[in-house]
């Protein structure tokens, strides 16, 4: 998460948000990020990634806890799966993660990348934003990333529901 999260947001921005700076790697952007505002400033936006991955974490795992009883009647743990089942809980898991996520995202991502100093934290950011732009703003890339969440979670729940099937027979 943190501060890996803060390098990955400036490493995507770096050349685009016109101050020039690119940055070699993330070794470079951790260096160049402690330089421009300490220690401290690698650990800017913790909080607002908090706010993105408690609550979007809390609709991935039960939506598809709930889409997969929902579809078999099973309990976790409790009889066989199909990979349909599987396949679609998964898929509207991680649609149903971006759909929480994506506008605590949006703010994060604003306080991750802007220049040491410009907000004091996550609610100035919204502030400035409701006023500025509005709310529809907080949903910006929502598109994109309900199109990559269905496939991405899909194959991810697929595998982990077959290792878990493949780890019970061996174990």
């Amino acid at each position: 998460m943190a501060p890996t999260e803060r390098i990955k947001c400036m490493l995507q921005v770096a050349s685009a948000n016109g101050s020039g700076t690119v940055y070699k790697g993330p070794a470079d952007a951790a260096l160049g990020i402690i330089r421009a505002g300490g220690i401290a400033s690698l650990f800017k936006g913790t909080c607002a990634t908090l706010l993105r991955d408690i609550p979007g974490s809390v609709a991935y795992f039960g939506a598809y806890e709930y889409i997969k009883k929902a579809l078999t009647g099973n309990n976790a743990g409790e009889g066989p799966i199909s990979p349909l089942a599987i396949v679609t809980a998964g898929g509207l898991a991680g649609m149903a993660t971006w759909t929480v996520a994506i506008p605590p995202d949006v703010l994060k991502s604003r306080l991750q990348t802007a220049p040491e100093g410009r907000y004091s934290g996550v609610r100035q950011v919204f502030v400035e934003m409701m006023r500025t732009e509005g709310p529809s703003a907080l949903f910006r890339g929502v598109g994109p990333a309900l199109l990559r969440a269905f496939p991405a979670n899909a194959a991810c729940f697929l595998g982990v529901e077959v290792s878990l099937q493949l780890m019970n027979k061996v174990w």
